[in-house]
């Protein structure tokens, strides 16, 4: 955001529910609340013709604001390793997720989140995994610290949301390029 703010570009950022510095609430952590969040913030600050940007959870959010709310306010969209509406593996999903891999998350954010959110941060989250990958332990405890600050349902109700699919209308819009 830095980059962009310092060429000239209006860059904002905001404060999912239940993530960073927001509110804690008990309810509503799914991308469908997130959508609408991000549908009143570009409408109060009246955007038009933006580009969202989102990363992991935030590209689903953005890829769902558009399924939700339309094109009209947005000029273009970037999803960087964003969640797909399904990412459990199914007859129908063949290359999704085993269910293990989320009980296994679950069960890791029950019982010792630190040490889940230093797994994630070290291995696939940051693709620290791939050969020659340039392993920051900076940014790894980082990770962890503002994982750890977030409350404890969110990451459960997220991952639940995870494994149920999404209509159509989800990706409605969208047009991928790599």
């Amino acid at each position: 955001m830095l980059f962009l703010a310092d060429h000239g570009f209006r860059a904002i950022a905001h404060d999912r529910r239940g993530h960073g510095r927001s509110s804690q609430p008990w309810n509503g952590n799914e991308m469908d609340t997130y959508a609408d969040d991000l549908a009143t913030l570009i409408e109060t600050l009246d955007l038009s013709g933006a580009t969202l940007i989102g990363f992991f959870t935030g590209g689903g959010e953005v890829a769902r604001y558009i399924g939700r709310h339309g094109t009209a306010r947005v000029a273009k969209a970037a999803l960087i390793s964003a969640v797909s509406p399904l990412m459990l593996k199914t007859e129908n999903n063949p290359d999704g997720l085993p269910i293990e891999v989320f009980d296994g998350l679950r069960a890791g954010s029950l019982t010792d989140r630190s040490q889940l959110y230093k797994d994630l941060a070290s291995e696939p989250f940051f693709g620290f995994n791939r050969p020659g990958a340039n392993v920051s332990q900076g940014m790894m405890t980082g990770f962890g610290f503002r994982e750890c600050r977030r409350d404890t349902r969110t990451p459960l109700t997220v991952s639940k949301h995870f494994l149920k699919p999404t209509s159509r209308k989800t990706s409605k819009g969208l047009m991928c390029q790599r």
